[in-house]
């Protein structure tokens, strides 16, 4: 879990703000409270909790295919991938979540990982699943592990955008890390085809952010 959660992980997530970017350019975000807010906004009500319950679901989809080998199981998996994309309204989020899985299963099978060709083009919350699968994490630890590095990947790219230090961002994770942990435990047992969100302000600072006249990070 420690290395599935490192920022060091190369899949390319430093150089996504999430919308981030765009809200504290717009005044949004202006300092370390809204951003606390906003973050703990999300974990309650926002898209990150749909991909994170799917973990349970997605788990049961691989342990099924390395029993078992069969098509179906790979269906599974795929199907799971595209309601998870179709979900995320902002091309640009769809993007990102492609390109970081991809980075995330050839690491994954560099590592000596065993996985079906078909998971070249997994998503992120799809590799997710497999690196739990390949590093036999619980699966609750895969989905607080999510969340977590989530959360993480937002206070990076809030350094780097407002006036935060590192030791205040750590501030920030200390004090989300008992929701983190409340939700995972929630989500474990929750269908995600039954939870609702919350975050349409995200969708559109996420739809917005490529339209910024500077920006820092990818669109």
């Amino acid at each position: 879990m420690i290395q599935l959660v490192s920022p060091a992980l190369p899949v390319g997530g430093f150089s996504y703000s999430e919308g981030l970017e765009w809200q504290i350019q717009k005044a949004r975000i202006v300092n370390e409270s809204t951003l606390f807010e906003w973050l703990k906004a999300e974990l309650l009500r926002g898209q990150i909790r749909i991909e994170a319950s799917a973990q349970s679901f997605i788990r049961d989809s691989l342990e099924n295919w390395q029993r078992t080998n069969e098509t179906n199981a790979i269906e599974e998996l795929m199907e799971w991938d595209n309601w998870l994309l179709a979900l995320r309204d902002s091309a640009k989020i769809r993007s990102q979540q492609k390109q970081m899985g991809q980075s995330l299963i050839q690491l994954l099978m560099k590592l000596g990982c065993s996985l079906p060709e078909e998971t070249k083009n997994f998503s992120w919350p799809l590799a997710w699943g497999c690196g739990g699968l390949f590093w036999k994490l619980s699966k609750v630890e895969v989905i607080e592990g999510y969340l977590y590095n989530w959360v993480a990947n937002q206070l990076s790219a809030g350094i780097r955008l407002m006036p935060l230090g590192p030791t205040e961002a750590q501030q920030l994770q200390y004090l989300l890390l008992p929701l983190i942990s409340t939700q995972a435990k929630k989500l474990l047992s929750k269908n995600p085809h039954h939870i609702w969100t919350g975050d349409v302000g995200a969708t559109i600072a996420q739809s917005s952010h490529p339209e910024l006249y500077s920006r820092l990070f990818r669109s």
